[in-house]
């Protein structure tokens, strides 16, 4: 997994909302920006992002155009965009896997009764790097993946030096992943999902579509801090 864009309105724009909480905590905002679930018509602008990413670093792409395709068509609803001024500046894509550990299958396969989220990628465009996005966009993600209903955990798969990342937003390690890609190991890490806690005071930020969160029976399965490295 991995982590380092034109699409129409899917959501109202968000209104921005004041950095620090009435208890005093600060928490993540994203002022005149929108997320929303990506869709088949982003596709190719989420790819070219990915390509971008991860070609020039390690020669591979954690999904090829088809297999985003593929997922955003099987669930929607298990992706989220950052879109500011029409344009989609960091996304995740992830979709339902239902054993403990991940397999060469969780890459390609989306498993509805599963309870894990698999993340199978994080991406930031080039041009939006090194501003806390992609820890911003993944804190989000997992806010609105907490208003799920059957979701457990959610898990990825990393190259090491994307350890601390993520650790940052709250995720464990698992220990060494046993899918491979051409000579690349990956470390496999994971994140508790506590039940639906509370469809969050905030859920003006993370207004997905009604229809999205009840059209599968079984959806899946987060909060983080402050500002943190990005990716």
């Amino acid at each position: 997994m991995m982590s380092v864009v034109g699409a129409q309105p899917f959501i109202k724009p968000m209104q921005p909302t004041p950095s620090v909480s009435p208890g005093g905590q600060r928490r993540h905002t994203l002022p005149a920006s929108e997320v929303r679930p990506l869709n088949t018509q982003d596709a190719i602008s989420v790819f070219e992002i990915e390509r971008e990413a991860f070609i020039s670093v390690s020669g591979e792409c954690p999904l090829h155009l088809d297999e985003v395709r593929h997922f955003l068509t099987l669930c929607p609803e298990l992706s989220m965009g950052w879109i500011e001024e029409g344009r989609l500046v960091a996304f995740i894509i992830g979709s339902l896997w239902d054993q403990d550990r991940l397999t060469a299958d969780a890459l390609t396969l989306h498993k509805p009764r599963g309870s894990t989220v698999h993340i199978h990628i994080l991406a930031v465009h080039r041009t939006f790097r090194q501003q806390g996005k992609g820890n911003i966009l993944l804190w989000r993600y997992l806010q609105y993946l907490r208003c799920l209903p059957n979701v457990r955990r959610a898990v990825l798969m990393c190259e090491d030096d994307l350890i601390p990342f993520y650790r940052k937003s709250g995720f464990k390690v698992l220990g060494r992943c046993a899918i491979t890609v051409a000579n690349m190991t990956f470390t496999e890490m994971w994140y508790p999902i506590s039940g639906h806690a509370y469809m969050r005071r905030n859920s003006e930020a993370i207004r997905f579509p009604h229809h999205l969160l009840t059209q599968h029976p079984l959806t899946l399965p987060l909060e983080k801090t402050d500002e943190q490295t990005d990716v």
